[in-house]
């Protein structure tokens, strides 16, 4: 074969299959047969073939790319779902740009619209609390995939969790080992899933006969830092707790920090339960019992979805439900701590 630029005509001949079966590999893999595509592929591979992005785009009328905004880069629930998505993409023929909102809504709506103007085929995003309307208009420019995030009057396509469920097993989990006097260290008070976790306490405090204070409620941002003041408010209040469930694992690790530097063990005096089932989790001392949330999974299947979507096609939304991990941080109710 010639020494010169590789031409779509040259694998065609070399895979023996027709020029438009190559075209759809570059474009669409996920209609080709698996054979023919592997083939394709590993012809391209064989014959050192880069293809030229801005010309299939131009030619195509796709630029081979997914939009993705994440609410926070460094999350590590955030990431996870990011990271799924990167692999749900790996042999698609698509590549996702990634934009981060730094938990700020301005920032996540203008992240996406960078995004949706630099051609992406589609955009996922993941969490945030930008209104329904908003990302109704974004999706009125491409097809748009929101993850992570509850939204019962959107009827878009969405991939999400019930917090609600969350924040009721989790306190379920405390209340079956005989705490009574449980604190919340909630999320922001605006977050959609941090509303939804503080909701599902209240919920299952309530049919358990056991009552809430203004006291028993704190409210973080979801970094491990809150929670250290969290557990220092409760000093200051004097408000006595024999278990604490923290909004996610983050917030979980810096209270427990904060109980050890008040030497109060746990889980001999405070019982703690987190949410997400951070990789950490398992290996922290003691290990944590948590809410496992299937970030990754949730990151696969939206790569699925929003490919099924760019194609014409229904595609598939899984509800992916949240799941206690109970380890050695939870144990039954032995004291109570007064502070």
């Amino acid at each position: 074969m010639s020494t010169g630029r590789i031409t779509i005509q040259d694998i065609a001949n070399r895979a023996d299959v027709s020029k438009s079966t190559v075209s759809r590999v570059l474009n669409s893999p996920l209609i080709v047969q698996a054979d023919k595509r592997e083939r394709v592929l590993a012809t391209m591979a064989e014959l050192g073939y880069q293809p030229n992005q801005v010309a299939r785009s131009l030619a195509g009328g796709r630029s081979m790319t997914i939009g993705i905004v994440t609410q926070n880069i460094g999350t590590p629930f955030y990431d996870s779902v990011v990271q799924g998505v990167i692999r749900g993409l790996n042999g698609t023929g698509f590549s996702p740009i990634v934009g981060d909102a730094m938990l700020k809504q301005e920032s996540f709506l203008g992240a996406a619209q960078t995004l949706i103007g630099r051609n992406v085929d589609g955009l996922i995003l993941i969490a945030g609390d930008i209104p329904s309307e908003k990302i109704e208009e974004l999706g009125e420019e491409n097809p748009t995939l929101v993850v992570a995030r509850e939204m019962p009057e959107w009827t878009g396509a969405i991939i999400a969790t019930n917090n609600f469920q969350i924040g009721a097993n989790a306190t379920q989990t405390l209340i079956d080992h005989g705490h009574r006097d449980i604190v919340h260290i909630a999320g922001p008070v605006d977050h959609i899933d941090a509303i939804g976790r503080l909701a599902g306490f209240r919920s299952a405090m309530q049919n358990a006969g056991l009552t809430v204070t203004d006291d028993h409620i704190f409210h973080g941002d979801f970094h491990a830092e809150s929670a250290a003041t969290a557990i220092q408010t409760l000093a200051d209040r004097h408000v006595s707790y024999s278990a604490i469930f923290a909004a996610n694992d983050l917030m979980a690790f810096g209270a427990r920090l904060a109980l050890h530097r008040r030497q109060i063990s746990v889980p001999e005096q405070v019982s703690l339960i987190g949410v997400d089932d951070q990789p950490e989790s398992e290996w922290s001392v003691p290990p944590l019992t948590t809410v496992r949330q299937p970030g990754a999974e949730m990151g696969q299947a939206a790569a699925t979805a929003i490919i099924a979507m760019i194609n014409g096609n229904q595609p598939v939304l899984p509800t992916l439900g949240g799941e206690v991990v109970l380890r050695e941080s939870v144990q039954p109710l032995a004291t109570t701590i007064e502070t």
